[in-house]
């Protein structure tokens, strides 16, 4: 068993001069996500200690990646380098003081889950004033039959759980590709919705980078906004966006449309043989991430490749992707989901290309093996989801969003650009 005094530590400004360098380094946070999401570095991943031997192989597939692990002083430190040095981790090392160390910098710790993500939506708004339209305006769209679509950019089941009446799933990466089977008069008013912000802003703003001809909105703060102005969601919803049919052209189209804004977010292109001399550098971790829905996935993907819908890896990058200063290879065989998505990682500041879907290559079927799910125990009940929470924790929750740009100032380790 390791003890305190045999731990290597790791001081907080090392930990900051590594993410100012971009260097690789996967900060660990050991304790529960409710824990979690009373505050934590921006940077950090949460990966409890009851579940660090089933999590850390696959959310940090580099052995010798620099790891540091914290927790709040409740003894978790001890135990998780053990498991993770039984596991073949090499370069493990101890927060020094734990949270309480950065803290003691004045170093800021954010709230919350997928913080980083989040405050680079409020980023996008900030800085392009994505059109919104608030929850009373829409009602009253829908009410009377205006020439409008409604695109959900959440997960299926988020959309089936609870939805704006009228709306259709149409998850993030689908947007470019999918929006104009649901819209296809360039005069109908398009407005996307999530549960609360970051989706919302992205989805509008993917489709308005993308130059689509239809007006388009996010409703501001989604269902969160939707519910505070007394307005009822639908429940149990199965409407879909369909893919464009091939005579229409809107598939070249959105391919031609997203790979503009790609190549203006600076994301590269590699071929197949190109990304194998990738997965030959042990010196570097790569996540490489097919960002299909789950059913596209299990019917057929490449070697290699793991499963994250384009949207949720935007949304959840710390949980896809712990290792800070990675690479990131997507593969889509359409094309819009993966330049799209790269361009929002381009942005959120990694090191992100896109593979040309490779012709003639044998495709694996199923899953891929990801750990299982978490149950509840130690999850933060987060104030968008579900239809049970009280007004006074969603407004917190919008108010918390809207303060996010000026807290990234603060912090100043982001390295995030808008295009």
């Amino acid at each position: 068993m390791t003890t305190l005094t045999q731990i290597r530590t790791t001081r907080a400004p090392a930990i900051r001069q590594a993410l100012l360098a971009r260097q690789e380094i996967a900060l660990i946070d050991l304790r529960e996500e409710a824990d979690f999401a009373r505050g934590h570095p921006l940077f950090a991943a949460q990966i409890p200690l009851r579940r660090l031997e089933q999590e850390a192989r696959w959310r940090l597939p580099r052995a010798d990646v620099p790891i540091v692990v914290y927790d709040a002083g409740e003894g978790l430190v001890e135990p998780a380098i053990d498991i993770l040095e039984r596991l073949g981790f090499t370069a493990v090392s101890a927060l020094e003081h734990g949270l309480a160390g950065w803290r003691n910098q004045g170093y800021e710790l954010f709230e919350d889950v997928n913080s980083y993500s989040k405050a680079f939506g409020e980023l996008v708004e900030h800085y392009r004033h994505t059109p919104s339209l608030p929850a009373p305006d829409v009602a009253a769209l829908i009410e009377e039959k205006a020439d409008i679509a409604i695109l959900d950019a959440r997960r299926f089941d988020e959309y089936a759980t609870m939805s704006i009446p009228g709306g259709v799933s149409t998850p993030g990466a689908e947007l470019v590709l999918r929006a104009r089977a649901v819209a296809p008069d360039p005069d109908t008013t398009i407005i996307v919705n999530c549960a609360g912000r970051t989706r919302s802003i992205i989805g509008t703003q993917s489709l308005i980078n993308a130059g689509l001809p239809n007006r388009i909105y996010a409703l501001r703060n989604g269902t969160i906004g939707w519910t505070l102005a007394g307005q009822g969601l639908d429940h149990g919803q199965e409407r879909r966006a369909p893919l464009p049919e091939a005579a229409q052209g809107w598939s070249e189209e959105a391919r031609d449309r997203a790979r503009d804004v790609a190549y203006r977010a600076g994301v590269r292109r590699l071929s197949w043989d190109e990304l194998a001399q990738l997965r030959q550098d042990s010196a570097r971790t790569l996540y490489q991430y097919d960002v299909r829905l789950p059913e596209d996935f299990a019917g057929g993907h490449l070697s290699g490749f793991r499963n994250a819908q384009g949207g949720q890896l935007v949304q959840e990058t710390d949980h896809f992707a712990p290792v800070r200063g990675a690479r990131i290879v997507l593969a889509d065989d359409l094309g819009p989901r993966a330049d799209m998505t790269a361009s929002w990682l381009a942005q959120l500041g990694w090191d992100v290309a896109v593979l040309d879907w490779p012709q003639g290559i044998a495709l694996e079927t199923g899953g891929d093996g990801a750990p299982p799910p978490r149950g509840p125990e130690g999850r933060y009940k987060r104030p968008y989801e579900g239809t049970d929470n009280a007004a006074a924790a969603m407004q917190a929750y919008l108010d918390w969003e809207f303060g996010l740009v000026e807290q990234l100032r603060r912090d100043g380790t982001h390295g995030f650009f808008v295009i």
